[in-house]
């Protein structure tokens, strides 16, 4: 598979806006440097596609991803695929389920997106992500 980041974003605490940022440390079995989500969950980092955005005239980061992508197809990738992200490897633990969230960004949302809501991952090999 073959794609591009186009986009990263980290959140520094739970519930406060998403950063961008021009890289990102990714450390194995952690998660991202300075991200909120960092620890041992299985959702350490959230991809999207910028493809999907743009179907539903979303920005980048509004639905909270950490990196989006462009030319890669992320939702149904099985779980267990290992996605190189230059030295960073990522391990998808499933697809991103779409939560009430969605409907606050727009009514209706979280039911549209369902099926592409993109991907959740963990660190398996640590790295810069650019």
């Amino acid at each position: 598979m073959m794609g591009n980041v186009v986009n990263l974003f980290i959140k520094p605490a739970r519930k406060q806006p998403m950063l961008p940022v021009a890289d990102v440390s990714a450390v194995e079995g952690r998660g991202l440097t300075g991200d909120a989500s960092f620890g041992s969950s299985k959702r350490q980092v959230l991809m999207v596609e910028s493809e999907v955005l743009g179907r539903h005239a979303l920005l980048p980061g509004s639905v909270r991803e950490n990196i989006t992508t462009s030319g890669i197809r992320l939702s149904g990738v099985p779980a267990g695929t290992r996605l190189r992200l230059g030295q960073t490897v990522l391990e998808v633990t499933g697809d991103c389920t779409p939560c009430s969230f969605m409907d606050t960004l727009r009514p209706g949302l979280q039911e549209r997106i369902a099926g592409e809501r993109g991907l959740v991952a963990r660190v398996i090999t640590s790295g810069t992500i650019r």
